[in-house]
């Protein structure tokens, strides 16, 4: 019913719907159970399981398959191989070198080889399980570690340089001067859900697939390579993630390629999931770098000359590792200026699985390095490593362009860092931590600071687009469906927030809906930072083009002007007369008003010029930092996190709770990757040795500090993001950094004061260990 009233100066409903903490829109169903994965939709009738047959060496040429023996098992409803393929036998996102099956040559241990389809789940498994049997492989001498790949020039692609000013004249005249080697590990993705994939036939030769995907686009194209048929043909559909982290980016393809091969060649539903065990030995995961560095200073500490060499362990197949060195390449410096620098990056490849996307995308292994390499240069100089990381941080005014050519225009890393040192004591305690460590022979504690500075937007710039649909009901509910997928990162809650908001609407009106490339066509991977950014604008778009018809309808009805409409708190303020938001809604479908639209977004600004890798690459940078204080033996080398102070920057945060939630899980994924995350392959066969929770160990509850804050840091973006807001996936990566540092600031306090000990990331309790020991004077022979 219509009310007349006192024109009145209403809230925006940015103050209410966007801005403020919100639960996760499916929060009650994760802790209820009663959220859909893609394992827990209804099986149809007739449905089948696949399982993949694995090699079990590392590189060899294939001679025969016994298909038949698998086949007689009792079952057993097809055994398919690269054969059986009746389009193109590759799921590479890039290049086309990564093959669903192997067809001539196995690359890695755990290379599927083909695919058991039987009527049940442990059937498909048992039989395949049987590959090392009927496979007969001649075996070939395997490449297994990434140095050894540089020295037999086994490249994945050519190698990268970027050079800016004169590195080697500079370094060769700089005042101090230091030369090192390191390496980082590389990480699992260990996303709760594993990979999992299931196709349903459809009228006319369709398919359905339903899958854990951060990218149905690329999945839908994949399958319709494979089937070679138009990809109107294929459907995915993606509700929601029980995390990706990446590792669903790209390698989500082989597991969609095989369930649509089957569904289409048996015209039944084939389900294929991974145990958690396979899921290890057939995906990658984070590359593992080596580097090798020489690095030039003044006496303050500021970098003068750097050159460094990054290799990253690729694999056998290209992937993503491309894109993944040209970021590590651009955030190398991370938040410092340096003012002559050489760098070389090389992909190694290797007969190990295809290493991925992981939450991070290479920046954090490009920015690892420099922080390494600034805590070396204080250790030299004798200065607190905080002290000359903000002698080196990058300017306002100058001293503020990257090596690739940006210019940094939105630099807050000094007030951040100020503010977070002041109100963590970082000064106060580095003297109590002094103290504590000359008084205890044993235990040695140890604090750090870790800056962030991180690009948003993908390398490749045509990725950086998105749609979205809006649909307003005439009871006035709204639904909205976009190319974004949810993995538990709350991307849905602030796509809601931001059509609620738009349409003066309460966040209860909005429900989102299961990414379908049916709904919104050719979308990109929810990868990159880029989730809210993109699919939040493109969804804003629908919003605001159905808020104007609305509003001219709205003026039509009851004079005023469109402009001059106002959605607010569910209700519509036209010309003195106030109605409810259906209200309107009913009144607009009776006048035959579009009630739905689409909505696009396309980030401006952006180029990228990979020959001279050069450009803008990023709309804007996320900042942050982190303060860690550790605790550790130097008898068994074991370690403790005591207490960490996060500030970041989200700019004018979607939603504070989310966005909290993420840098303190980006953190702890930090800590756990360079602290007990280790990978270790076997020397000999190549064979992945940590392939379980029993072998391979992520942080738990446990790791957590008892004293855990967490601080937004008061910011807007000064670009135009989505209510300038700022991205908050994956710049927290680096913030984990701070718990190493402090760790190897704990080991240094072993030695005198220009204890440098080598350590390398993860750096496990044997590492530590092994680090202490070199600080300690070697016993002499017959000493008591």
């Amino acid at each position: 019913m219509n009310k007349h009233f006192e024109p009145r100066e209403l809230v925006g409903a940015a103050d209410r719907q966007v801005g403020v903490s919100r639960p996760h829109e499916s929060a009650h169903l994760h802790v209820s159970g009663r959220a859909h994965y893609t394992d827990d939709i209804p099986e149809t009738e007739r449905t089948l399981h696949a399982a993949l047959g694995l090699s079990p060496i590392a590189h060899g040429r294939i001679k025969s398959i016994d298909l038949e023996t698998l086949r007689a098992t009792p079952g057993v409803a097809a055994v398919l191989t690269a054969a059986d393929i009746p389009g193109a036998n590759d799921c590479g996102p890039v290049v086309h070198d990564d093959p669903i099956f192997a067809a001539d040559t196995v690359q890695y241990v755990g290379q599927p080889v083909f695919a058991v389809v039987a009527t049940s789940r442990n059937i498909a498994r048992r039989v395949a399980a049987k590959a090392g049997q009927v496979l007969e492989i001649e075996p070939l001498e395997p490449v297994l570690g990434p140095r050894e790949a540089v020295a037999r020039e086994s490249y994945i692609l050519p190698p990268m340089h970027l050079t800016r000013g004169k590195p080697a004249e500079v370094l060769s005249t700089a005042q101090h001067r230091l030369k090192g080697s390191l390496s980082l590990g590389g990480q699992e993705q260990f996303y709760l859900e594993g990979q999992i994939a299931y196709a349903i036939p459809q009228d006319d030769g369709g398919i359905k697939i339903q899958c854990s995907t951060q990218h149905p686009s690329e999945m839908q194209m994949l399958a319709s390579h494979v089937l070679g048929v138009p990809a109107n043909r294929i459907q995915v559909e993606c509700r929601r993630m029980g995390g990706g982290f990446g590792g669903k980016e790209s390698q989500s393809g082989l597991h969609v390629c095989v369930v649509a091969l089957a569904a289409s060649k048996l015209k039944r539903p084939v389900k294929l999931r991974l145990d958690r065990d396979d899921d290890f030995m057939v995906t990658g995961r984070r590359h593992g770098f080596e580097y090798d560095y020489e690095v030039g200073f003044d006496d303050a500490g500021k970098i003068l000359a750097a050159e460094l060499t990054m290799i990253s362990n690729c694999g056998f197949s290209t992937d993503l590792s491309g894109p993944v060195m040209t970021r590590a390449i651009c955030h190398f410096d991370n938040a410092y200026w340096l003012p002559n620098v050489a760098i070389h990056g090389y992909t190694a490849r290797t007969n190990t699985q295809s290493n991925t996307a992981f939450r991070g995308f290479g920046g954090p292994q490009g920015a690892f390095v420099i922080e390494a390499i600034m805590d070396r240069i204080a250790r030299k100089l004798g200065l607190d490593p905080a002290a000359v990381r903000k002698a080196n941080f990058y300017g306002r005014d100058s001293n503020n362009v990257t090596p690739y050519g940006q210019t940094v225009v939105d630099n807050v890393i000094h007030e951040l860092t100020d503010e977070l040192m002041k109100t963590s004591d970082y000064w106060s305690r580095r003297e109590e931590i002094n103290r504590f460590n000359a008084e205890n022979p044993v235990l040695k504690r140890g604090i750090s600071i870790a800056p962030c500075k991180f690009g948003i937007s993908f390398n490749l710039t045509h990725l950086n687009q998105a749609g979205a649909l809006v649909h307003v009901y005439t009871d006035g509910s709204i639904i909205v469906n976009h190319g974004g997928t949810e993995m538990g990162q709350g991307l849905n809650t602030k796509v809601a927030q931001i059509v609620a908001q738009e349409l003066g609407v309460r966040f209860e009106r909005v429900r989102p809906t299961a990414t379908d490339t049916q709904k919104v066509a050719n979308t990109s991977a929810t990868a990159a930072s880029t989730g809210a950014d993109l699919n939040g604008k493109a969804a804003q778009d629908a919003a605001r083009q159905i808020k104007k018809r609305l509003g001219a309808f709205a003026a039509q009805l009851y004079g005023g002007s469109p402009e001059d409409v106002v959605f607010d708190n569910d209700d519509v303020q036209v010309n003195g007369t106030l109605l409810g938001f259906e209200d309107l809604v009913a009144k607009a479908y009776i006048s035959r008003i579009q009630l739905w639209s689409d909505g696009f977004y396309a980030t401006p600004e952006i180029h990228w010029d990979r020959a001279t890798m050069s450009g803008n690459p990023f709309y804007y940078y996320a900042y942050g930092a982190a303060i860690s204080e550790v605790l550790i033996d130097t008898l068994t080398g074991e370690s403790r996190l005591l207490r960490a102070d996060v500030l970041h920057d989200a700019g004018r945060s979607l939603n504070p709770a989310l966005d909290i939630g993420q840098i303190e899980g980006g953190f702890v994924q930090s800590m756990g990757w360079v602290t007990c995350e280790e990978l270790v392959w076997h020397p000999g066969t190549g064979k992945l040795l940590t392939h379980a929770p029993s072998t391979y160990k992520i942080p738990t509850a446990n790791d957590v500090p008892a004293q855990f804050t967490t601080r937004l840091f008061k910011n807007d973006n000064v670009k135009d993001s989505i209510f300038r807001s700022k991205a908050v996936g994956e710049p927290p990566m680096l913030l984990g950094f701070s718990v190493w540092l402090a760790i190897r600031d704990a080991i240094c306090s072993v030695g005198g004061p220009d204890a440098d000990p080598v350590l390398d990331a993860p750096c496990t309790p044997e590492a530590i260990l092994m680090a202490v020991q070199s600080l300690k004077e070697p016993r002499q022979i017959g000493a008591a």
